[in-house]
């Protein structure tokens, strides 16, 4: 072979390595590009919450009550105005009513959805046992207010992690003290996440399905952890900040 055709091409160890410089370079660009989508969709999915959070506000600003979850029959409205649906836990727990609070994006059902296509959840407090439904029927705070001096007490919490969590599932289930972040959420509105676990990857994420009063939030934990995989979103409704836009509003007391 002469000089000049040697240099016409790669030899077959010179391709070899080529391939395999091309291969690892792709494969370096795979995995940011599949982080960087990741972090999208949670971005997308935290304002997706946070636009929940503001249309609950506004609901009961215009309606003096929040709206109770949608059921999976119930085309994303709200199952009922007034008392809820319980769960055997004791709390009004399923997905965010999109169409009755006019959100999207969502499928076609109505329901509002994730930036992973998941529907997102809701629950609402039945508190107090006194008056149950006085934070979902039609001037149901305003009323038990007037009554008691007082405005209604939410109970819905929010755990670290379900480890903290005693009678997990039950009307009596609890956080133990110290390892609440809230102990007096009025609501609760969350994604299962990328995971897309409709019963829990793990102790943690499943004590978000179990249907009782308390919820877990914390940083994603990867398959292995002691609480196991975790990637569910959930944000709260503060009573403080519901009142304070009620009272401005003129809806209360």
């Amino acid at each position: 072979m002469s000089v000049k055709d040697e240099s016409l091409g790669f030899s077959l160890p010179e391709l070899a390595i080529v391939l395999v410089v091309i291969g690892l370079l792709v494969g370096g660009m795979l995995m940011p590009l599949a982080t960087q989508i990741d972090l999208r969709r949670t971005a997308q999915t935290r304002r997706s919450l946070q636009e929940a959070r503001d249309a609950l506000l506004g609901f009961a600003v215009a309606n003096g009550r929040l709206p109770c979850p949608a059921a999976a029959g119930s085309g994303g409205a709200e199952t009922s105005a007034g008392p809820c649906p319980l769960s055997a836990g004791g709390v009004a727990d399923g997905f965010l009513p999109g169409v009755t609070l006019g959100l999207s994006p969502s499928d076609s059902l109505g329901y509002v959805l994730d930036a992973w296509g998941n529907r997102l959840r809701y629950a609402v407090s039945a508190a107090p046992a006194a008056a149950p439904g006085s934070f979902t029927s039609s001037n149901g705070i305003s009323n038990f207010w007037r009554a008691n001096g007082a405005p209604p007490a939410a109970d819905l919490q929010i755990c670290w992690d379900s480890v903290s969590i005693s009678r997990p599932g039950s009307a009596k289930a609890d956080c133990a003290a110290g390892s609440a972040l809230s102990r007096a959420a009025v609501a609760v509105i969350y994604s299962t996440g990328r995971n897309t676990a409709t019963s829990g990857r793990g102790p943690d994420e499943a004590a978000n399905l179990n249907g009782d009063r308390v919820f877990v939030a914390h940083a994603e934990a990867p398959e292995g952890a002691s609480g196991g995989e975790f990637d569910d979103l959930l944000i709260w409704l503060s009573p403080n900040i519901l009142y304070n836009r009620m009272v401005a509003a003129g809806r209360l007391p």
